[in-house]
């Protein structure tokens, strides 16, 4: 019964990954940041689709940080001295098939605190 239940949940969150990530696109001048989360780390990354490249990326666990409101704000802080330092003001958000709520929100507020414009 457990293993139908994850498989659910795992079905449910690929669905919703693909919902979002089918009406965005990231370009070199407007990227898509994405983000990671787990129980333990937080993580996200500027990315120019058309080139298929990483242009900004800003890792919690390197920084020695958990997956909390507070710590995500510092990991928010570290992308967009990234992204201000590439000259880019302006991004697309991608939340990856997580539901805009906890970690996920308080990052976005943070990149929006920081100057970066959604």
């Amino acid at each position: 019964m457990l293993k139908s239940i994850q498989k659910k949940k795992n079905k449910m969150y690929a669905q919703r990954k693909q919902r979002v990530r089918g009406k965005i696109h990231g370009t070199a001048e407007l990227p898509r940041v994405t983000v990671f989360r787990s129980n333990k780390h937080f993580y996200a990354q500027a990315i120019d689709d058309d080139r298929g490249h990483t242009l900004a990326y800003a890792d919690g666990r390197k920084l020695g940080l958990k997956a909390n409101k507070e710590d995500v704000k510092k990991v928010a802080a570290d992308l967009a001295e990234k992204l201000k330092a590439a000259q880019i003001e302006q991004i697309v958000f991608d939340r990856n098939g997580y539901l805009y709520h906890g970690v996920v929100a308080s990052f976005a507020d943070a990149l929006r605190d920081a100057g970066i414009k959604f």
